[in-house]
């Protein structure tokens, strides 16, 4: 529930209220988010679906602050970030946010412990190695320390990022198709690895997927079509989720049908 000033109250995490993106001006002007209000809970997985063009992408953005909104509000524990100023936000990003997106952004030149830890360094943090080490036990990564990035699978690289995601100790983590460029095997392990950072209770997560089996991992499915809201749901199965899926596709091909017949 909110509060009637529409500040979220002290079970959500994060509150997006009333948030709209709109790209170009006047009559060329794209509404990518049209008014979305949705909040999450603590230690809570959330998956964000929806057709091509949906508003995916620059949900994910708006709600990092990695793009500000043209209108309306984004709340991180009570606090407006859409108010706070671009070095306040970018410490604010570097402490309390992680972020796992699908090309794996490792620097080829540094080890394991060294990308995982960068995170750190960049923020003239010395290294809990403790932390350090917990991490990257909890990731599988134990055996792949002194290993670069080139010497490491696919699954392995995206194991990394998501320990330097985890090594900050954030309380929200974002993902932006992070099992997009893996096999389904190796997935479903890097979907376990999140499901268990939610289930210790230490961190909130949010991704953008394509994927029914990726979202069926998570305890709620949001749906979005034309950069809205349109369903949502709750403890998915996969065929839950691809049947959604399935009708809003046919939806968003029927419009674009429409659209097309009024321009003729």
């Amino acid at each position: 529930m909110r509060s009637m000033q529409g500040r979220p109250t002290t079970d959500e995490l994060l509150r997006l209220q009333d948030v709209r993106k709109v790209y170009g001006r006047s009559r060329n002007s794209v509404a990518a988010l049209a008014g979305v209000s949705l909040g999450f809970q603590r230690h809570t997985f959330t998956a964000v679906m929806g057709p091509s063009g949906s508003g995916k992408s620059t949900f994910l953005h708006c709600a990092a602050l990695l793009d500000r909104p043209t209108s309306g509000q984004v709340f991180l524990e009570g606090e407006d970030l859409t108010a706070m100023k671009e070095r306040a936000l970018t410490k604010l990003r570097r402490n309390r946010i992680g972020f796992v997106f699908q090309s794996f952004n490792l620097l080829p030149a540094l080890n394991v412990v060294d990308n995982v830890t960068l995170p750190l360094r960049l923020a003239g943090k010395r290294p809990n190695r403790r932390l350090v080490d917990e991490v990257i036990e909890r990731t599988g990564l134990t055996s792949r320390r002194k290993h670069r990035p080139g010497e490491l699978s696919g699954g392995q690289q995206q194991r990394v990022a998501i320990a330097r995601a985890l090594v900050t100790r954030p309380v929200l983590l974002f993902g932006d198709e992070p099992t997009g460029a893996l096999d389904t095997e190796t997935a479903l392990e890097i979907l376990g690895l999140l499901r268990e950072a939610v289930n210790s209770g230490e961190q909130t997560a949010v991704i953008v997927t394509h994927d029914p089996v990726a979202a069926s991992h998570a305890d709620r499915v949001v749906f979005l079509v034309d950069g809205q809201v349109s369903a949502e749901l709750q403890r998915p199965t996969v065929q839950q989720v691809a049947r959604q899926m399935t009708q809003l596709g046919a939806w968003a091909r029927k419009q674009q049908a429409v659209g097309a017949e009024r321009m003729v």
